[in-house]
């Protein structure tokens, strides 16, 4: 059967999809900052701060603590995500991420630590530093399939002609009109189909 997505025009974002920054959030938030209690399913907006007893000031310092250092910061791995990454790498050539976040180093060593040096060598990052202009960077890539966890990113990569999957997360389940993945073993299905 063939892959209903070609594994080499698919992009992907970093946090949110590939990292779990939220679990990351939640537990910086708490040992750091002692605001604990929170649970994911509370993060119904983008913006912690909306929808969480948290001042923007707080919230910017942890995420700001995440993007720094990755790996310091114990961000982890989504589930499956790692090792559908490696399949992807041996059959489809390049893995690209493109990420807004502006630091490109700590997002690097995050996946030297935890890919083997063949899988690391087919993931390409870009770190773009801008929400909002993510289409002109995936377009530049040759890629037209693109997952990611911002609502609002979704509808501009559909207007740029680039087809959005969502990863459904709490902050986009109000995100209806895309098509959605809530694994990475979906996303495996859709890319990797009569793969053994």
């Amino acid at each position: 059967m063939k892959p209903a997505i070609n594994p080499a025009r698919l992009g992907f974002d970093f946090d949110g999809v590939i990292a779990d920054t939220a679990e990351a959030f939640l537990r910086i938030a708490c040992e750091e900052h002692g605001l604990c209690g929170f649970r994911l399913e509370e993060i119904t907006r983008f913006e912690v701060e909306h929808c969480l007893d948290m001042s923007a000031e707080t919230a910017a310092a942890i995420f700001g603590t995440i993007l720094k250092d990755s790996l310091g910061s114990g961000l982890r791995p989504m589930p499956g995500a790692l090792d559908v990454i490696s399949e992807l790498a041996a059959v489809g050539g390049m893995v690209t991420v493109v990420t807004a976040r502006p630091l490109l180093e700590p997002v690097l060593d995050w996946f030297a630590h935890h890919l083997p040096p063949p899988t690391l060598k087919a993931v390409r990052v870009v770190a773009m530093g801008d929400h909002d202009d993510k289409p002109r960077h995936i377009l530049a890539q040759g890629l037209d399939h693109f997952i990611d966890d911002r609502a609002e990113t979704c509808q501009q990569l559909h207007a740029a002609g680039i087809q959005p999957l969502i990863f459904r997360q709490p902050w986009n389940q109000n995100c209806r009109h895309f098509p959605a993945v809530s694994s990475w073993r979906e996303i495996r299905e859709l890319c990797l189909q009569g793969e053994s």
